[in-house]
Protein backbone atom coordinates (compact mmCIF):
# COMPACT_ATOMS: atom_id res chain seq x y z
CA UNK A 1 0.00 0.00 0.00
CA UNK A 2 2.78 2.40 -0.61
CA UNK A 3 3.27 4.90 -3.50
CA UNK A 4 4.95 7.29 -2.07
CA UNK A 5 6.02 9.66 -4.75
CA UNK A 6 3.15 9.43 -6.90
CA UNK A 7 1.45 11.97 -9.53
CA UNK A 8 -1.45 11.90 -10.24
CA UNK A 9 -3.18 14.10 -12.96
CA UNK A 10 -6.36 14.37 -14.50
CA UNK A 11 -7.97 16.65 -17.81
CA UNK A 12 -7.18 19.66 -15.67
CA UNK A 13 -5.59 19.29 -12.89
CA UNK A 14 -2.66 17.40 -11.15
CA UNK A 15 -1.91 15.70 -7.33
CA UNK A 16 1.82 16.17 -6.29
CA UNK A 17 3.91 16.00 -3.26
CA UNK A 18 4.48 19.44 -1.39
CA UNK A 19 6.70 22.27 -2.06
CA UNK A 20 7.97 25.11 0.01
CA UNK A 21 6.51 27.27 -2.35
CA UNK A 22 3.03 26.35 -1.51
CA UNK A 23 3.08 27.24 2.12
CA UNK A 24 2.07 31.14 1.39
CA UNK A 25 -0.84 30.14 -1.03
CA UNK A 26 -1.75 27.50 1.33
CA UNK A 27 -1.67 29.74 4.18
CA UNK A 28 -4.13 32.26 2.60
CA UNK A 29 -6.64 29.00 1.89
CA UNK A 30 -6.48 28.62 5.37
CA UNK A 31 -6.97 32.09 6.63
CA UNK A 32 -9.83 32.18 4.63
CA UNK A 33 -13.15 31.96 7.01
CA UNK A 34 -14.94 31.09 3.80
CA UNK A 35 -12.98 27.80 3.38
CA UNK A 36 -12.82 27.35 6.84
CA UNK A 37 -16.21 27.88 7.91
CA UNK A 38 -17.07 24.44 9.17
CA UNK A 39 -13.80 23.80 11.21
CA UNK A 40 -13.74 25.18 14.25
CA UNK A 41 -10.50 28.17 13.24
CA UNK A 42 -8.88 29.73 10.90
CA UNK A 43 -5.27 28.72 10.87
CA UNK A 44 -2.48 31.12 10.87
CA UNK A 45 0.97 30.88 9.12
CA UNK A 46 2.30 28.98 11.65
CA UNK A 47 -0.74 26.27 12.24
CA UNK A 48 -0.65 26.29 8.21
CA UNK A 49 2.67 25.30 7.98
CA UNK A 50 2.37 22.35 10.60
CA UNK A 51 -0.30 21.37 8.52
CA UNK A 52 1.53 20.55 5.61
CA UNK A 53 4.09 18.93 7.63
CA UNK A 54 1.97 16.01 9.24
CA UNK A 55 0.73 15.74 5.57
CA UNK A 56 4.33 15.23 4.78
CA UNK A 57 5.00 12.98 7.94
CA UNK A 58 1.46 11.01 6.67
CA UNK A 59 2.88 10.54 3.54
CA UNK A 60 6.00 8.74 4.79
CA UNK A 61 4.74 7.08 6.89
CA UNK A 62 1.25 5.50 5.06
CA UNK A 63 2.50 5.99 1.54
CA UNK A 64 -0.29 8.00 0.58
CA UNK A 65 -1.83 11.31 2.11
CA UNK A 66 -3.36 14.64 0.86
CA UNK A 67 -1.82 15.66 -2.37
CA UNK A 68 -1.16 19.22 -3.16
CA UNK A 69 -3.58 20.03 -5.49
CA UNK A 70 -2.38 22.61 -8.55
CA UNK A 71 -3.94 23.46 -12.27
CA UNK A 72 -2.03 21.93 -14.87
CA UNK A 73 -2.71 24.95 -17.45
CA UNK A 74 -1.02 27.33 -14.68
CA UNK A 75 0.39 25.58 -12.12
CA UNK A 76 -1.72 27.19 -9.48
CA UNK A 77 -2.17 25.78 -6.14
CA UNK A 78 -5.79 25.09 -5.56
CA UNK A 79 -5.49 23.28 -2.35
CA UNK A 80 -5.43 19.78 -1.32
CA UNK A 81 -7.58 16.56 -2.49
CA UNK A 82 -6.20 13.07 -0.66
CA UNK A 83 -6.17 10.38 1.57
CA UNK A 84 -5.26 10.19 5.18
CA UNK A 85 -6.16 7.80 8.18
CA UNK A 86 -7.89 10.14 10.89
CA UNK A 87 -6.02 10.21 14.23
CA UNK A 88 -9.14 9.97 16.39
CA UNK A 89 -10.61 6.81 17.45
CA UNK A 90 -14.63 6.17 16.16
CA UNK A 91 -16.62 3.58 15.51
CA UNK A 92 -15.72 3.79 12.01
CA UNK A 93 -12.14 3.81 12.52
CA UNK A 94 -9.93 2.47 11.43
CA UNK A 95 -10.29 3.97 8.03
CA UNK A 96 -8.73 5.82 5.34
CA UNK A 97 -10.45 8.77 4.50
CA UNK A 98 -10.91 10.86 1.29
CA UNK A 99 -10.75 14.90 2.08
CA UNK A 100 -10.31 17.72 0.03
CA UNK A 101 -10.06 21.75 0.76
CA UNK A 102 -10.07 24.48 -2.31
CA UNK A 103 -9.15 28.15 -1.98
CA UNK A 104 -12.70 29.52 -2.70
CA UNK A 105 -11.49 31.09 -5.49
CA UNK A 106 -11.57 27.54 -7.18
CA UNK A 107 -15.29 26.48 -5.84
CA UNK A 108 -17.50 25.70 -8.23
CA UNK A 109 -15.72 24.53 -11.19
CA UNK A 110 -15.49 20.44 -10.49
CA UNK A 111 -12.13 20.74 -8.94
CA UNK A 112 -13.12 18.78 -5.92
CA UNK A 113 -14.59 16.33 -7.86
CA UNK A 114 -12.57 15.83 -10.62
CA UNK A 115 -9.49 15.29 -8.57
CA UNK A 116 -11.70 12.96 -5.87
CA UNK A 117 -12.25 10.93 -8.57
CA UNK A 118 -8.30 10.46 -10.01
CA UNK A 119 -7.80 9.96 -5.66
CA UNK A 120 -10.57 7.09 -5.38
CA UNK A 121 -9.06 5.50 -8.31
CA UNK A 122 -6.02 5.78 -6.91
CA UNK A 123 -6.64 3.92 -3.78
CA UNK A 124 -8.79 1.30 -4.83
CA UNK A 125 -6.59 -0.05 -7.70
CA UNK A 126 -3.29 1.34 -7.08
CA UNK A 127 -3.41 0.97 -3.07
CA UNK A 128 -5.82 -1.60 -3.03
CA UNK A 129 -8.02 -0.69 -0.26
CA UNK A 130 -11.01 -1.82 -0.27
CA UNK A 131 -13.36 1.01 1.44
CA UNK A 132 -12.57 4.16 1.44
CA UNK A 133 -15.17 6.48 3.97
CA UNK A 134 -15.66 10.72 4.18
CA UNK A 135 -17.00 12.46 6.63
CA UNK A 136 -17.94 16.10 7.16
CA UNK A 137 -20.08 18.58 9.51
CA UNK A 138 -23.71 18.07 9.14
CA UNK A 139 -24.28 21.17 7.29
CA UNK A 140 -21.67 21.28 4.91
CA UNK A 141 -23.80 20.85 1.99
CA UNK A 142 -20.88 21.21 -0.49
CA UNK A 143 -18.77 18.70 0.56
CA UNK A 144 -21.39 16.30 1.23
CA UNK A 145 -22.20 17.02 -2.71
CA UNK A 146 -18.95 16.00 -4.19
CA UNK A 147 -19.24 12.55 -1.54
CA UNK A 148 -22.72 11.94 -3.53
CA UNK A 149 -21.14 13.10 -7.01
CA UNK A 150 -18.23 10.03 -6.07
CA UNK A 151 -20.90 8.14 -5.70
CA UNK A 152 -20.46 7.48 -1.80
CA UNK A 153 -23.34 6.86 0.03
CA UNK A 154 -24.22 8.04 3.41
CA UNK A 155 -24.54 5.96 6.40
CA UNK A 156 -26.70 7.07 8.94
CA UNK A 157 -25.49 4.59 11.49
CA UNK A 158 -22.15 5.96 11.83
CA UNK A 159 -22.56 9.25 12.09
CA UNK A 160 -20.94 10.29 15.14
CA UNK A 161 -19.94 13.20 17.33
CA UNK A 162 -16.13 14.35 16.49
CA UNK A 163 -14.38 13.39 19.54
CA UNK A 164 -11.85 16.47 18.88
CA UNK A 165 -14.82 18.87 19.60
CA UNK A 166 -16.15 19.68 23.32
CA UNK A 167 -19.47 18.41 23.88
CA UNK A 168 -21.77 20.75 22.71
CA UNK A 169 -19.74 22.28 19.97
CA UNK A 170 -21.67 23.30 17.12
CA UNK A 171 -19.72 21.70 14.65
CA UNK A 172 -19.21 18.52 16.56
CA UNK A 173 -21.84 16.52 14.97
CA UNK A 174 -20.52 14.86 11.66
CA UNK A 175 -22.34 12.67 9.09
CA UNK A 176 -20.32 9.60 7.46
CA UNK A 177 -20.27 8.43 3.80
CA UNK A 178 -18.55 5.15 2.62
CA UNK A 179 -17.67 3.48 -1.03
CA UNK A 180 -16.50 0.27 -1.33
CA UNK A 181 -14.51 -0.53 -4.09
CA UNK A 182 -16.52 -3.18 -5.24
CA UNK A 183 -19.41 -0.30 -5.28
CA UNK A 184 -17.05 1.81 -7.04
CA UNK A 185 -16.02 -0.79 -9.82
CA UNK A 186 -19.62 -1.33 -10.05
CA UNK A 187 -20.74 2.37 -10.86
CA UNK A 188 -18.14 2.79 -13.43
CA UNK A 189 -19.18 2.89 -17.28
CA UNK A 190 -17.40 0.20 -19.21
CA UNK A 191 -14.00 0.54 -21.01
CA UNK A 192 -12.99 2.93 -17.82
CA UNK A 193 -10.02 1.67 -15.62
CA UNK A 194 -11.26 -0.44 -12.75
CA UNK A 195 -14.11 -2.24 -14.63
Amino acid sequence: MNDRGAILESGRLRLRRWRDADRAPFAAINADPRVMTHFPASLSRIDSDALIERIESHFDAHGFGLWALERQQDAALLGFVGLAVPRFEAAFTPCVEIGWRLGFEHWGYGYASEAAAVVLAHGFETLGLTEIVSFTVSANGRSRAVMERLGMRRDPAGDFEHPALAAGHPLRAHVLYRLRRDQWRAARPAGEPGR
